[in-house]
């Protein structure tokens, strides 16, 4: 699967808000996502991203 900055992905697992959705801020070895529910922002290795993803929706 391919990831662009901009994209929203889903993930298995919900975040403590309790929202699954995120926003990918940053695209490479790590990702920076930011969570849609309370805007919280972590950096994750790719490859938990690539195992972890459920859904993917391209915006821009």
């Amino acid at each position: 699967m391919e990831y662009k900055v901009g994209d929203i992905i889903k993930l298995k697992k919900k975040h403590p808000c309790g929202s699954f959705e995120w926003e990918i801020l940053r695209v490479g070895a790590d990702f920076r996502i930011k969570c849609l529910g309370c805007e919280h922002q972590v950096m994750v290795p790719r490859k938990l991203i690539e195992k972890n993803t459920k859904e993917r929706k391209e915006m821009g």
